[in-house]
């Protein structure tokens, strides 16, 4: 094992053991080699070992599923928006058709770029996604996406993408969402907005922005979801 000047033992094998992940060695939802092989082929003792494994488990990197093993974290299927909203009963645990209203290859515009951490001006893939619920449209999502590493969905035919886009970004692109950050903000709905949503111009509406990372931490989508304030909820338990 490479030593790594200041790292501790088992700090520097999680980070051999995360790099060997990040370059693809081991795909998410797959298992880890047994612990004695890992063990021995790095050079470290079982202990170690087990050390490091705790730590990426402390990192959402790996599972540790008892009686089966190690794997990679399969990472976030979905991540519904609508867990922020309510739009009627019949609504309730159904995932929402989508609709992508446009794609284009652009320039990354300031906000985009600093999200993605990109240089300005860098090619991004932007998307206008509309979700619908029985046909009603519900959720208005704006999506930037670092051109370089969605190259094969700017010509793909839209209308056949599935409606949960984390799975096709893996199976399509190789990009594999870990975990997301949300920040939820309000504001209204512009006229062409507010069009899309069924809405009148200047509806309240809750705002979702969302950074989504890969294995390696960095920032693959940037996400804003704009959807009725009148329908929006959130719960928290507080113990």
């Amino acid at each position: 094992m490479a030593e790594h000047p200041g790292l501790a033992r088992y700090a520097a094998l999680a980070a051999a053991l995360r790099h060997r992940v990040v370059r693809g060695e081991w795909l998410p939802g797959t298992a880890l080699p047994a612990e004695q092989a890992l063990a021995a082929e790095h050079g470290v003792a079982l202990g170690t070992l087990r050390r490091a494994l705790e730590l990426l488990v402390e990192q959402g990197l790996i599972e540790r599923i008892h009686g089966k093993g190690t794997f990679v974290r399969s990472g976030i299927a979905g991540a519904s928006m609508l867990r922020f909203f309510r739009f009627g009963e019949g609504a309730a645990g159904q995932e929402p058709a989508s609709r992508i209203l446009s794609r284009q290859a652009i320039a990354a515009p300031a906000e985009a770029a600093r999200a993605l951490g990109l240089a300005p001006g860098e090619p991004v893939l932007r998307l206008h996604r509309l979700r619908l619920i029985d046909g009603e449209p519900c959720l208005l999502e704006h999506i930037w996406l670092p051109l370089d590493r969605f190259a094969a969905l700017a010509e793909d035919d839209t209308a056949a993408w599935p409606p949960l886009l984390y799975p096709f970004y893996a199976s399509r692109c190789g990009v594999h969402v870990q975990r997301a950050v949300d920040n939820i903000g309000f504001g209204v709905l512009s006229a062409p907005q507010a069009r899309s949503l069924g809405l009148a111009a200047g509806h309240p509406c809750a705002v979702v922005t969302r950074r989504a990372m890969d294995l390696a931490g960095r920032c693959v989508e940037w996400r804003v979801t704009r959807g009725d304030a009148h329908a929006f909820h959130y719960t928290v338990t507080l113990t």
